[in-house]
């Protein structure tokens, strides 16, 4: 399910960054016509739906993996998951990126945790 809503609001998000983006041609550019324009947004869109449905897959079943291990399901589960998620895409930067990716996706993680369990 996080792997297709990821894919969806990635979408939408490609598409909006998509249509916000300027495109600047060079002076002696021919114009882009329609065609490459929806080209070049149809690109954008797919882009960031694949990277978000990756991302949702990858912290869903990390986190799914851990809940099974540890035999709890509480908001450990969802920070634990944001460390080791953020850390393995940060990695691809550089260590420091990866502690970096892992504490912001922890503490993002361990928010929306908290706001789901006790607002809802």
């Amino acid at each position: 399910m996080s792997c297709v809503a990821g894919y969806l609001l990635g979408g939408v998000l490609g598409l909006f960054s998509s249509s916000v983006n300027p495109t600047v041609p060079l002076p002696d550019a021919k114009p882009q016509t329609a065609r490459e324009v929806f080209m070049e947004m149809k690109g954008t869109t797919l882009s960031y739906a694949k990277n978000f449905a990756l991302i949702g897959a990858l912290f869903s079943s990390i986190e799914c993996t851990i809940e099974s291990y540890r035999g709890k399901s509480d908001w450990r589960n969802g920070t634990y998951a944001g460390g080791i998620s953020g850390g393995l895409i940060g990695l691809r930067a550089g260590w420091k990126a990866a502690a970096f990716g892992a504490a912001g996706f922890a503490a993002f993680s361990t928010v929306i945790d908290y706001y789901m369990h006790h607002l809802f």
